[in-house]
């Protein structure tokens, strides 16, 4: 329903919301192929070894021709299928850039609703901006490999800013420590303050399990010291934010369509700015001032 049918979840949302927001959420990002899924899955092995409900969205690509995804997480996940303390839910950004779906917010208060203690969230990997997931997860884990070049793409784009920990997977190949050499270099042109968390670097091979231990125990370190620290008080303050701004824009520009352009009206004002009568931002603000009247 979060997915599909956005209008009914409000409801049970409504009655959800005030019971959640105490879980641990972890983003997982990177590229595609540094194998995210795989380290999801053995992330998911361990929580289960200590006792703990995991939940996972995992966000695949949309189709452009056919809207639909391939949804291949459960596949990769599957030996957890069978397991009552994991779901897994696959879901298509459909559109939505940012490397996230736009349930995956009420998709993580369902999940805390159903009892899950962690949530996963792995976003779609297609791209270097999908610093979305960092609005949403208390700890990010970004992903590289040796030898692809993602090590000094990332050192470009701003995933470098929202890293709380960054994992150099596949590193029993050639160049793992040639890559965790230009992470850490790259950390140390930054000047952190006495209190401030150092992301680690982590190396991993996600097919055999090892260094996930290392992993799980960094992202036990890194919530210890976000509630140490006054950190998850603000976190909570950023998301609500963010949660609140995206569904008043939501819900404004479903008012706008479905109450002020309806009968054809957006149909005859996009005919009017594609003939020039009109720009825009004019047709724009001429329907704010109708709002306003």
């Amino acid at each position: 329903m979060a997915e599909n049918e956005p209008l009914k979840i409000r409801h049970p949302i409504r009655r959800l919301f005030p019971h959640t927001g105490k879980i641990q959420i972890v983003g997982v990002t990177g590229a595609p192929g540094v194998g995210k899924s795989t380290l999801v899955d053995q992330l998911v092995e361990l929580l289960r070894a200590r006792g703990q409900s995991v939940g996972v969205i995992a966000v695949d690509p949309t189709s452009p021709f056919t809207g639909g995804a391939i949804l291949g997480d459960r596949i990769r996940m599957q030996r957890h299928g069978t397991d009552t303390g994991v779901f897994i839910r696959s879901m298509a950004t459909r559109g939505r850039l940012g490397g996230l779906a736009r349930a995956t917010s009420d998709s993580i208060t369902v999940m805390e609703a159903m009892g899950k203690e962690i949530v996963i969230v792995e976003t779609v990997g297609v791209g270097q901006d999908e610093v979305e997931v960092a609005k949403y997860a208390h700890t990010t884990i970004v992903m590289l490999i040796p030898g692809a070049g993602d090590d000094v793409q990332a050192m470009k784009a701003g995933v470098m800013e929202i890293g709380d920990c960054f994992v150099i997977n596949k590193a029993d190949r050639e160049g793992a420590d040639m890559a965790l050499k230009q992470v850490q270099s790259v950390l140390a042109l930054k000047e952190f303050a006495e209190e401030e968390w150092r992301p680690p670097v982590i190396r991993t091979v996600a097919t055999t399990g090892e260094g996930i231990d290392e992993l799980l125990e960094t992202l036990d370190q890194h919530y210890e010291h976000f509630v140490a620290t006054g950190e998850l008080e603000r976190f909570h303050l950023a998301k609500c934010r963010t949660d609140f701004l995206a569904v008043l824009e939501e819900t404004l520009s479903r008012y706008v369509l479905d109450e002020i352009l309806s009968d054809g009206a957006l149909d005859q004002l996009v005919a009017s700015i594609a003939s020039r009568k009109i720009d825009p931002y004019t047709a724009a603000d001429e329907i704010l001032a109708r709002l306003k009247a």
